[in-house]
């Protein structure tokens, strides 16, 4: 899990993004206890960990179903390229059902692909 670090001081109007305290004054500048944590080296998370999905899997993109067959199902799983229309999703999908790939961002509830004739059903 990725540690959230937040500016100091939380104001509303200031992004979230992490900026190193450098006033003189700063309580977390000057490492206090019960302040704040910054980010450090051993927050970091292992060679092995690092750019794996929540799943445990390592994601890979794919656009055509050619790139299905490249994915080894024991360690990685797929994520639909956002550019990928429709008619090549469901065709993507289906694949990846018979090789047993998991697929990230399916379509979902919108759109449900009918078994007996292949063509999409809108709810």
């Amino acid at each position: 899990m990725v540690k959230k670090f937040r500016r100091h001081p939380e104001l509303k109007r200031l992004e979230e993004k992490w900026r190193k305290p450098k006033s003189r004054t700063n309580k977390i500048r000057k490492k206090l206890k019960g302040r704040k944590p910054r980010p450090l080296a051993g927050y970091g998370s292992s060679k092995a960990e690092k750019n794996k999905h929540p799943s445990g899997f390592f994601e890979m993109m794919v656009s055509n179903v050619r790139e299905l067959e490249k994915i080894d199902k024991s360690k990685e799983c797929a994520r639909i390229s956002g550019s990928v229309g429709k008619k090549k999703r469901m065709e993507i999908e289906k694949k990846a059902k018979e090789m047993e790939i998991k697929i990230l961002n399916p379509f979902g509830k919108t759109v449900k692909m009918v078994e007996k004739n292949d063509k999409p059903v809108q709810k």
